[in-house]
């Protein structure tokens, strides 16, 4: 191969190189928020964790988000094709809302460390601490013919609508914690609903079990 030949071949692995950008990918925000869930008057915890991400590759370069609590030595990994993804004042959020321990305990508090990798395998971190919030007494749902009536010392109340699959269709924030049902412009199609109380200033939640709504 001639002079010629060998000086192409270099520019051309140099373009290569170039091209490839290698730009790190962000966490800008994250957030953990407990989430309580009755099954059955036994509550169990839930994690839902979520980051803002960024990368000068672009959205679709990130591929892996872990959540790390190292001291317990526990993990919990998520990939681009199996995570959440919310869009929140045009802005994309990735994570997941079933963080749990594998038996049902508790999940461990402290310091957990989140890691958002790339396609390229360059990565980052951000640490996250998750305190033990006030524990309050769990929240109640009682459907009484065409009235609802929730008894709860959480600030927010919500319903959730289900249909007769059990499918999610829409959460209605509620104004009062006792009314008719049907002011809640609810589907026709809605058979079930269940109460979900947050705590925006503790970033805790409790999900009660689903009741039935009479037709």
């Amino acid at each position: 191969m001639g002079k010629a030949g060998i000086v192409f071949l270099i520019c051309s692995a140099a373009f290569v190189l170039l091209s490839c950008s290698q730009a790190k990918p962000e966490i800008k925000y994250g957030s953990l928020e407990l989430v309580y869930f009755e099954n059955g008057g036994k509550p169990v915890e839930r994690l839902s964790f979520f980051v803002l991400p960024a990368d000068g590759d672009g959205f679709d370069d990130l591929e892996e988000l872990w959540l790390c609590h190292d001291w317990e030595g526990l993990s919990w990994h998520m990939t681009s094709a199996d995570w959440i993804q919310e869009t929140i004042n045009s802005r994309i959020w990735v994570g997941s809302r079933a963080i749990a321990m594998n038996d049902g305990s508790p999940l461990p508090r402290g310091q957990y460390r989140a890691v958002l990798v790339d396609k390229g395998g360059e990565k980052t971190e951000r640490l996250f601490t998750f305190d033990t919030p006030e524990r309050k007494t769990f929240p109640s749902l009682v459907i009484d013919g065409s009235r609802y009536r929730v008894k709860s010392n959480y600030p927010q109340h919500n319903l959730i609508a289900y249909d007769n699959e059990g499918g999610y269709m829409v959460t209605v924030q509620l104004s009062s914690n006792e009314g008719e049902i049907g002011e809640l412009g609810l589907s026709s199609m809605a058979r079930s609903v269940s109460l979900w109380c947050f705590d925006p200033e503790q970033s805790v939640s409790a999900i009660t079990d689903v009741v039935p709504v009479n037709d």
